[in-house]
């Protein structure tokens, strides 16, 4: 281990940068045991904690002040700034979407309209084509993704399916827009243009996810018995009853699909969104007000009560149907409390193993080793699903390994674009995979559905960094710029 006599600053061993990721495997995977899918609502939150702690410790022991784990603290805490304010205004719209008619309506006629024989390969579908539309995963997950998967409950198909179908379509388009943040990002950090970015990922994003749409199909046509007729119609009678289904409710999701499309910012578009349909809502179900906040005659404040009260802790309601009162019954800003609990600790854990040199330190035996062309990428692979795992953000690890690995690749003559499509196929997509990712987290908290139950049927998380892996694997569609450099392959070495 060497020491800069300036500074007094100690480079990082193996042993350091290893121990705050066994610690944490240790903590994650104790927690799992002893506390099952509930290991979420609070115990995994503080395993990343204690995990912060251990970085931070071993960061003092080679020499840093206390004031530099605080500062890089600070820099996490900044970072996720945008992604709290949405999650805040994604609870707050499902909540007044709920009591407004919104979701009740999306979820009247979508009965009427998706079989269940071929229910996810539609959801797949839909999901995409909007998440293209407006390059946003997180916006289509919290506003089509939430009826498509309310709409499973009632008519008997799985949740966990649904679930992962929603996310096989978000991501679809959360990786081709070019409305997309993080396909505009990708580009900028490795230097090519967006359009030629977009252009590579069709080779890996298409056939990925015509492989998630054969397999949602199979699923659809072998699944278990549908709910009956009856129970259907029992379920839409009653939601007719309670609310006024009408085309109009259906306005703050064309209003959001236009916000979002004019890249207005995501949490000011959600609330916009939100505080229309609150209005819009006290005119189309005023009974359903009254009702929620106990009215007492005044129009105005049971309005302005009730849409307050549904952005703050939810909807709820009570129809005598349970899986209606399972769909409607949520929402509101407390419900993703828990959520940012996971993120704040899984950032500032990734922030503190960036800062302080421990996972370059792990990263650049890793390039020493990747001979191949194929090795390289599977170590970029490596790299940008390992930094999901232990940085808990998809942000750090598109950005990481983008610059990281760009020197190698010019080094070896491979042009920009193979890099770029696989640090996408690498980061963006693994991270709804990982619980306690912002992105795992966000949908597992929108969608009502546990990370660890629809991770199995996230298909085209899986379809598209094995598709780009293998790419590297063969040779199939790498392009080269030249030959590599000798000198600066063996100075790499």
């Amino acid at each position: 281990m060497s020491q800069d006599r300036t500074t007094g600053l100690r480079e990082p061993s193996i042993a350091d940068a290893l121990v705050p990721l066994g610690v944490l495997a240790t903590l994650i995977a104790g927690g799992l045991a002893l506390f099952g899918l509930d290991a979420l609502d609070g115990p995994i939150q503080v395993a990343l904690l204690l995990c912060c702690a251990v970085a931070a410790l071993i960061a003092m022991k080679n020499g840093h002040e206390f004031t530099a784990v605080q500062a890089a603290g600070r820099s996490a805490l900044a970072s996720v700034t945008s992604a709290i304010f949405i999650l805040l205004a994604v609870g707050a719209l499902i909540g007044v979407w709920n009591l407004s008619g919104t979701i009740p309506t999306l979820v009247y006629y979508g009965i009427q309209v998706l079989s269940p024989g071929w229910y996810y390969a539609a959801t797949a579908v839909i999901c995409g084509v909007v998440a293209l539309s407006i390059g946003s995963s997180w916006t289509t997950a919290a506003t089509i993704g939430v009826g498509l998967v309310g709409i499973a409950g009632l008519i008997g198909v799985s949740g966990a399916i649904t679930a992962g179908a929603v996310i096989s379509g978000a991501y679809l388009g959360d990786k081709t827009s070019p409305l997309s943040e993080t396909t505009i990002l990708t580009a900028q950090i490795v230097g090519v243009d967006v359009h030629e970015h977009i252009k590579r990922q069709v080779w890996t994003s298409v056939p990925a996810f015509l492989i998630a749409v054969v397999v949602f199909t199979v699923l659809g046509i072998t699944g278990p018995d549908t709910v009956g007729q009856a129970e259907t119609t029992s379920d839409l009678d009653k939601l007719n009853q309670v609310f006024n289904i009408t085309p109009l409710a259906l306005l703050p999701l064309v209003l959001l699909g236009y916000l979002s499309i004019r890249k207005v910012p995501a949490s000011l578009a959600l609330l916009a969104s939100t505080l229309f349909a609150g209005v819009l809502g006290a005119f189309l179900q005023p009974d359903v007000y009254a009702d929620f906040v106990a009215g007492t005659g005044n129009v105005v404040v049971e309005t302005v009560k009730a849409v307050w009260l549904a952005m703050a802790n939810g909807f709820s309601i009570d129809t005598g149907i349970p899986d209606v009162d399972r769909l409607l019954s949520r929402g509101g800003m407390d419900s993703m409390l828990l959520t940012i609990w996971l993120i704040l600790g899984a950032v500032t854990f990734g922030a503190l193993l960036e800062e302080f040199g421990l996972i370059d330190r792990l990263v650049q035996p890793m390039i020493r080793a990747a001979r191949s062309t194929g090795r390289l990428f599977a170590t970029v692979f490596a790299c940008g699903f390992g930094l999901n795992l232990v940085a808990g953000d998809q942000y750090i690890a598109l950005v990481l390994p983008s610059r990281i690995f760009r020197a190698e690749f010019d080094r070896r003559g491979l042009a920009a674009t193979n890099l770029s499509r696989l640090a996408a196929d690498s980061a963006t997509v693994t991270s709804p995979l990982v619980p306690w990712n912002s992105c795992g987290a966000f949908m597992a908290a929108t969608l009502g559905v546990s990370t660890l139950l629809y991770l199995p049927y996230a298909v085209f998380c899986y379809a598209s960094p094995a598709l780009s892996v293998l790419y590297g694997v063969t040779g199939f569609r790498i392009e080269k710029v030249g030959p590599p450099d000798p000198h600066q392959m063996e100075e790499s070495a």
